[in-house]
């Protein structure tokens, strides 16, 4: 009888030690985020102390994106929300606000990065249409501050992991620094009167503005259908008239127009900048934020006439294991 008993109270001990273990497991914060740059930006920062949910697929347009009904759960459980901001969400800003729990929180990293008198407009982004470039996240300096917004916000919702988030911001940063230091080391080997970019998209405003190179167009107009064909031959006539060696499509905008742009300029063509699709396959080291940005380097600047080496010694993997 004695041995029964201790063995039923050794039973009952571990049954609500792994029952706390589950409530524990259960406490991580629910953080839903958007596109798949961000989502890794988060990942880095948040690791396994978070459950996190990117709701915008790798392919995806997301300017256009909204969510569909297997989204709303992930939402409504969610106890922070991770935008970019600066409009580029708001089908799912707005579903957030409708079907958001009691309690949740909404973080817009671009609004909290840069002031209104610091936004971008451009051919893409008119400002007579009032939404401003939203990719800040290509210049590593921006990235930066996003890294540290979503560290403070995690830390402010989940303080007993403050040292945990505090630390792998700090490598995340150490990466994200030397990845800025290499653009402006590459950017500089590019011969001056090539450090310009006509792409499909108009996504690299903010890169431009920071590592001393010229947006001189984008192919695909504001309401992100096709160009006319009064404006493919304007951008033809522009091309022809700055002397650029390339142009670069889109992984996300594949356009047949692009060819015969470049066919009819006789310049570089391009296919495969991205801005928010990450190269390789998921779990690979080179699908990340890092990963992204080397790779549109290793294409954007020998095809502009520069040299890629500064990025060479760069290892693109997450500062977190998988």
């Amino acid at each position: 009888m004695i041995k029964k008993n201790i063995f039923l109270s050794i039973f009952i001990i571990l049954s609500i030690f792994l029952s706390n273990q589950t409530v524990f497991a259960e406490k991580k914060l629910k953080v839903v985020s958007t596109v798949s740059p961000i989502t890794n930006i988060v990942y880095n920062i948040g690791g396994n102390k978070i459950a996190l949910h990117g709701i915008i697929p790798e392919g995806m347009d997301s300017h256009t994106f909204e969510p569909v009904p297997s989204d709303v759960k992930y939402i409504a459980e969610a106890d922070l929300l991770i935008l970019n901001g600066l409009n580029l969400e708001t089908p799912t800003e707005k579903l957030a606000n409708a079907r958001a729990k009691r309690g949740s929180m909404i973080l817009k990293l671009g609004d909290n990065t840069i002031a209104k008198n610091e936004w971008l407009f451009d051919f893409s982004f008119p400002e007579d249409k009032g939404d401003p470039n939203p990719h800040l996240w290509l210049n590593a300096a921006y990235t930066m501050k996003y890294s540290e917004l979503v560290m403070d916000k995690l830390i402010e919702m989940n303080p007993e992991n403050r040292e945990y988030y505090k630390k792998n911001t700090q490598k995340f940063l150490k990466k994200l620094e030397q990845l800025d230091k290499a653009i402006f080391t590459a950017v500089k080997t590019i011969p001056e009167k090539n450090r310009k970019l006509l792409t499909y998209h108009d996504s690299w405003a903010y890169f431009a503005k920071r590592y001393g190179m010229k947006v001189i167009g984008a192919i695909q107009p504001s309401g992100f259908a096709e160009p006319s064909a009064r404006e493919i031959a304007g951008i033809i006539d522009q091309l022809k008239k700055e002397s650029v060696p390339a142009i670069f499509g889109s992984e996300v905008f594949p356009s047949k127009i692009e060819k015969q742009i470049a066919r009819e300029v006789k310049i570089k063509h391009i296919t495969t900048l991205r801005d928010d699709d990450l190269p390789g396959k998921i779990c690979t080291k080179e699908h990340t934020y890092i990963g992204m940005m080397l790779d549109n380097m290793k294409n954007m600047i020998p095809a502009l006439g520069g040299n890629a080496d500064a990025f060479s010694a760069i290892d693109p993997s997450n500062v977190i294991e998988d």
